[in-house]
């Protein structure tokens, strides 16, 4: 499990929302949960299942359209999956969930209302892990929903900064940076691009680590 990706934010590119009881509710989407799960546990270290599915009442006609209600309870287990019953150095997460099918065939709306009610409670079950499965929307400040730093375009110039951080990779290499661009047939290091000096840092970076390591 990578505890790092379940710190971050959650990007509000993921946020989707619906009207509900006169206002605007935000979540995530059932499918892109599960794309997140695959991503930041692993796409074969996860496994959900469906404890309990059960119909709320009977159907019942609304203008035409049968409406079904049923209740969901699922388990989420991330890791060593050991025993079915007694998972060994595995994570268990349960929730529930709820869902209505509103359908004028009355075994669609069954369907639906079984599927929102699973994806309800499995979302429920991995909002517990972190903002990137929904947590941060249960924060009225919304202070974890956050759009991730632009990454440097690959193209563009290097900053002061990125000149800096290389310059001092090739000072503590033993060089200079007038030796070093003559070595790789640079003018000066201000006409780097970040793709470029990124290839130029790698070696300097590695050479670094292993002179820390026979220190």
């Amino acid at each position: 499990m990578n505890i790092e990706e379940l710190k971050k934010p959650l990007d509000p590119r993921h946020v989707a929302s619906r009207s509900q009881s006169g206002g605007q509710v935000s979540y995530i989407e059932g499918w892109h949960a599960i794309a997140e799960a695959n991503r930041i546990f692993g796409f074969n270290q996860w496994t959900r299942e469906t404890l309990d599915l059960r119909q709320i009442g009977e159907p019942y006609e609304v203008n035409g359209n049968w409406r079904v209600n049923y209740s969901a309870r699922v388990r989420i287990t991330v890791g060593d999956k050991g025993d079915f019953d007694r998972p060994a150095g595995a994570i268990v997460r349960e929730g529930c969930g709820f869902g209505q099918g509103i359908d004028k065939d009355v075994g669609q709306a069954h369907e639906s209302a079984l599927k929102e009610a699973e994806t309800d409670a499995m979302k429920r079950a991995l909002m517990t892990f972190g903002n990137p499965f929904g947590l941060a929307l249960y924060d009225k400040s919304r202070a974890n929903v956050k759009a991730p730093p632009k990454a440097p375009d690959p193209q563009a110039l290097i900053s002061d900064k990125t000149r800096d951080a290389l310059t001092a990779l090739i000072v503590g290499s033993g060089s200079n940076v007038a030796e070093f661009c003559r070595t790789h047939d640079l003018t000066s290091l201000k006409g780097l691009t970040n793709e470029r000096a990124a290839e130029l840092a790698t070696p300097l970076k590695e050479a670094q680590a292993k002179k820390l390591e026979n220190a």
